[in-house]
């Protein structure tokens, strides 16, 4: 079995998205979520979903938003 040093560098190593995938993955096995919260998740997901396939709303980079999110943070 790996030390958890290599698993944390290499888990480091991946872009912002996929480390997103791998907290969110470790945190559900410490706090499952509770089925009513995830069950209203899916729901604004869905919302989201179609309005962005209608064209309602306009997706924004992730880079873009990455950039303005570490601007309000630096303020």
């Amino acid at each position: 079995m790996r030390a958890t040093k290599e698993i944390v560098e290499e888990a480091e190593s991946l872009p912002v998205e996929e480390r997103v995938v791998v907290i969110d993955s470790l945190l559900r096995t410490i706090n499952p979520s509770l089925a009513d919260v995830e069950a209203e998740w899916m729901k604004v997901a869905k919302r989201r979903l179609a309005e962005l396939r209608s064209g309602t709303v306009k997706a924004a980079p992730g880079n873009e938003v990455f950039a303005k999110i570490s601007t309000r943070f630096e303020e």
